[in-house]
């Protein structure tokens, strides 16, 4: 784990790609484990490869996702609510996994 500095982090991918990489690795790893594996590989290249990691402050962190989710999925069948919810879910376990990899849970 990486000595966390808030002001390093707005160059996060200099000074933090390590660290980053690992954090979305372990929610991708956890959400394939649970939910249709078809579905997180999709989420992960179709949508979380456009998102951005932002710290809030107070050890939180918020994932920005780029326009058009939905829309962004290809090659995979799913209603929009439950890709809404695997969604919701993934950037939970990142920011969960963010937290954990810079020390703050």
């Amino acid at each position: 784990m990486a000595d966390f500095d808030p002001e390093k982090f707005e160059d996060k991918y200099a000074n933090y790609f390590p660290e980053l990489q690992q954090a979305y690795k372990n929610a991708f790893n956890r959400m394939n484990d649970r939910y249709d594996s078809e579905l997180v590989h999709a989420i992960d290249q179709q949508v979380l490869n456009e998102s951005e990691p932002f710290y809030e402050g107070d050890g939180e962190f918020r994932i920005e996702l780029p326009d058009d989710p939905h829309g962004r999925v290809t090659g995979v069948l799913v209603e929009e609510d439950r890709f809404e919810e695997v969604l919701e879910i993934h950037v939970e376990e990142i920011e969960t996994e963010l937290r954990r990899v810079f020390g703050f849970a």
